[in-house]
């Protein structure tokens, strides 16, 4: 079974009482799905009320997910002193706040990311969460869960923006598009969870190299892209060059593990025949294509 066939059951979902709301403003803490292997519950949403609130495989808990990821009796969020304080109940794969693996235990503030297994959630606190909630269902149509950058569809969005600005002022743009070489090893050597890592460290070095008008994309599972408006071929693979040198010389190191790994990369330009961004994405992608065939871990345009 893949990682995207992974089934997780969920508890219903509570709704906050009258007695959480003040002035028409709900104050209820919450936790919601931003990433996970099972779309359909993207941006489920669980009220935490019960203190502790138990989080696991087994189907005693609270929130139940069901994974071989997932340990039995995974985590529990603890009311204390008008906090919610997360801990690890001795979980084989760990709890993760913000990236940063659970030891003991956490005070949770709003907007802190939590992972558990392969499924991410984000903790709403604070006044009007119902607001907070509605705004993280927005976000999730442009951003991805995991990695934090763009997603497909808000790239195909700003690059037809973009292919218009280009046209109309005679300027320049170039696309890039990657993925990570022989991705499905890494899975079934240090498995998902460390792919997900993996994945989340290469978007990470990705953005700090791009400037802010630069929109970064995680275009679908190990394959990202980045637009360069005002960019000549030229420039696009000098920064196409200095990021598969940086990801080749990066280390990943998840839980003990050291991971290594490389990416391919294609490029290409603006032509007088694009009629639409989806025609230079495909030229991009042919490019990518030829990059793998011949050898990876190398650029083409």
């Amino acid at each position: 079974m893949s990682s995207f066939d992974e089934k997780t059951r969920v508890t219903q979902v509570i709704r906050p009482s009258d007695a959480n709301e003040e002035d028409g403003i709900d104050r209820t803490d919450c936790l919601v799905i931003i990433y996970t292997k099972e779309p359909t519950l993207l941006g489920k949403r669980f009220v935490i009320e019960d203190s502790p609130m138990r989080i696991g495989r087994g189907a005693d808990n609270h929130i139940v997910l069901d994974s071989d990821s997932v340990s039995r009796s995974h985590a529990h969020f603890m009311k204390q002193e008008q906090k919610w304080l997360l801990t690890d109940d001795g979980s084989t794969n760990g709890t993760y706040c913000n990236d940063e693996q659970v030891v003991r235990e956490v005070a949770l503030l709003n907007g802190d990311r939590i992972k558990v297994g392969s499924t991410i959630f984000k903790f709403l606190s604070g006044a009007d969460v119902e607001a907070q909630y509605h705004e993280e269902i927005y976000r999730l149509t442009i951003v991805d869960g995991l990695t934090q950058v763009h997603n497909k569809r808000y790239l195909f969005e700003a690059l037809e923006r973009e292919l218009i600005r280009a046209r109309r002022h005679n300027r320049d743009l170039t696309v890039l598009m990657f993925d990570i070489d022989h991705f499905k090893r890494i899975n079934d050597l240090h498995g998902h969870l460390a792919g997900d890592f993996v994945l989340k460290e290469l978007a990470r070095i990705v953005q700090s190299r791009i400037r802010r008008d630069e929109v970064f994309a995680r275009y679908g599972g190990e394959e990202f892209c980045i637009i360069l408006p005002e960019t000549k071929i030229d420039g696009a693979l000098e920064l196409a060059e200095r990021l598969r040198g940086e990801i080749e010389d990066h280390l990943f190191v998840f839980q003990q593990d050291e991971i290594r790994a490389t990416i391919s990369i294609g490029a290409a330009e603006l032509a007088e025949d694009d009629r639409n961004a989806s025609e230079l994405l495909k030229r991009s992608d042919e490019c990518l294509y030829e990059a793998k065939n011949s050898g990876r871990n190398r650029v083409c345009a």
